[in-house]
Formats: C-alpha cells, sequence, structure tokens
C-alpha cells in the first residue's frame, strides 16, 4: 500500500504556490519517489483584500487559517514567507526550516521607469505596508502615499491604469513570480529597511513529528537562518505590533554580522533608526541588544503612542 502524500499547505496566491512549488521540488531532490500534495488554503487576509491589514489583525491575517489546519493534521507543513509569520508561533508548532533567501530589499518600479530620487514633487506612490509607508515618507515628504491591497499583479496593473506613479514591492516577489524586468530601483537599507525575514521561506510543522523534523533539516539554509532569527530577535524584543512601522536587515561578512532596526511614526516624521555590529554566530543576542538601544533612544515612546486597541 502506498504511503499517504505529505500536505503541504499554503495560501492560495500566485505567489504563495510557487513558493509551496519550490519547497516541493526541495523535497522532491532528496526523494524523487516521494509524494507530495499542494493544498491551497484561504486565510483571512486573502478574503478581505480591500482591507488594511492592521484591521485585520496584521500579520496572523495570512497564517492563521494555515495554522489551524496543521494542528488539526489537516497538512502536514506549511510553506510562508518568513515576513508574514509572527515572530511567537502557537503552541505545538515550531519552523522547520528556513531556505535559502532570495533578495531581500525592497524595489522601486514606476510607470515611467524614473527611480524614486526622479519623480516629481508630489508624486503618488503605492504601498500596503505601514513599515514602506514610513520609511518612504521621512526619505521624501512630498510624495503622496495609496494605499493599496492585492496580489502582485493585481498592483502591477494598477500601476499601469494610473493609481500611482511608483509603486514599492518586494524584490524577492518580483523575482519568483518571473516579473524581475520590471524592477527599476532597488532600495538600498539606508532608504528602506525591508520586513524582518523578506526573501525567505520558512517550513513550519508540528512539534512532534519528528520524522519530519529531520527531513527538513537537510533543507535548512545556515545563513538565511542565522539572518532572518537576528531580525525576528529584534521585532520580538521591540514588542512592535501590526500598528507599529518597524523592521529589521541583517547582513553577514565574514565572521561579522551587520544588523539594522527601525521604529517609527506613521507619518515617518518620528523615527528611531540604529545599526550594530556583532560575530555572526550571536545573531538572537544581537538583535536583543539593538532593540534595547532603539527602545532606549526614543522608540519607547514610539511604540507607546502608536499602540491602538483592538
Amino acid at each position: 500500500m502506498a504511503s499517504a502524500p505529505l500536505r503541504i499547505g499554503t495560501r492560495g496566491s500566485p505567489l504563495a504556490l510557487v513558493q509551496a512549488g519550490l519547497v516541493r521540488d526541495h523535497l522532491l531532490s532528496l526523494d524523487e519517489k516521494r509524494r507530495l500534495e499542494i493544498v491551497p488554503i484561504k486565510t483571512s487576509g486573502d478574503q478581505h483584500p480591500s482591507r488594511p491589514l492592521s484591521q485585520l489583525g496584521g500579520k496572523e491575517a495570512f497564517t492563521r487559517e494555515i495554522e489551524k489546519a496543521l494542528l488539526a493534521d489537516e497538512i502536514d507543513l506549511a510553506v510562508h514567507s518568513m515576513k508574514d509569520l509572527p515572530v511567537v508561533l502557537p503552541p505545538g508548532l515550531m519552523l522547520g526550516a528556513i531556505t535559502v533567501r532570495e533578495n531581500p530589499l525592497d524595489v522601486f518600479v514606476s510607470r515611467t521607469g524614473a527611480d524614486l530620487e526622479s519623480l516629481p514633487a508630489g508624486a503618488s506612490v503605492a504601498t500596503g505596508s505601514l513599515r514602506r509607508r514610513a520609511q518612504l515618507l521621512r526619505y521624501r515628504q512630498d510624495l503622496v502615499i495609496r494605499d493599496i491591497r492585492g496580489n502582485v499583479d493585481t498592483r502591477l496593473k494598477k500601476l499601469r491604469d494610473g493609481f500611482a506613479d511608483g509603486l514599492v514591492l518586494a524584490a524577492a516577489a518580483l523575482k519568483r513570480l518571473g516579473r524581475g524586468d520590471s524592477i527599476v530601483q532597488y532600495l538600498h537599507p539606508d532608504v528602506c529597511i525591508p520586513a524582518a525575514g523578506q526573501g525567505a521561506l520558512g517550513i513550519e510543522i508540528r512539534e512532534d513529528n519528528r520524522p519530519l523534523k529531520e527531513l527538513l533539516e537537510m533543507l535548512h539554509d545556515q545563513e538565511s537562518g542565522l539572518t532572518v532569527r537576528a531580525e525576528r530577535c529584534f521585532l520580538h524584543a521591540l514588542g512592535a505590533g501590526c500598528h507599529t512601522p518597524a523592521g529589521a536587515y541583517a547582513e553577514l561578512s565574514g565572521g561579522e554580522m551587520l544588523l539594522r532596526g527601525f521604529v517609527s511614526s506613521p507619518d515617518g516624521k518620528d523615527m528611531v533608526r540604529m545599526k550594530m555590529l556583532g560575530r555572526r554566530e550571536e545573531g538572537e543576542i544581537l538583535g536583543e541588544l539593538l532593540a534595547r538601544r532603539v527602545l532606549k533612544g526614543g522608540g519607547s515612546r514610539l511604540l507607546a503612542e502608536t499602540q491602538v486597541e483592538p
């Protein structure tokens, strides 16, 4: 009798299905005879594409239903964009692997091919991210920021149709969907610090599934794991909620890690942005230390001011 297929849970968006396919292909490379099944799951974030994420509970809007299916044994593993995965996982679940990271930076796309610096005064830029909104306004206070939701192709079509003069997206999303040729400019972290974990895929499993845990160890990328965990530790120690613009970005060079982090008011006028250098294998400690510095440097006040009761 054939063994049951390994069920891979994912959102049903085109990007999410591509990402689940990447994990499926990795698993097949370990055992080409393994039976695998991709199980699309509709999340609340996908069911309400016109509502701001802050009204849907933040990042959990893209993971809640998938994690419920995982805990109910309706799927065996879940593939997430690490930037969408909350820093604290539900009891009984764990990260089985973080795969090789695609380019983690944000990118700028425009209708005319102009870069961010060349846009005329008062130009409009679309984003659905509070983090990007705050940093864009910090960089250019004259910009008009327009809120946008929907999958990548929907956003690109809105841009072409004149919804805005420019659009900010994750480089990884465009590259994985074969839309890399639409990128006009990669935004340097000094302009726009990415979301923690951006560009990396996380594979979530039940803690009691030891055979799957051992299998996924072969898919885990050490460098991606080091940088992503440092960034997530910064956010966790910072204590920022879904109403507070914040981000973190870690880079490895030799035996060192450079970690950048920030927290901001939604309009970008009040921002605490810092960076620290440490040993590459101590990224989680570095994340906590940087968060403490940011909090002491004004971040605590910003968090208190932007905290909104549910």
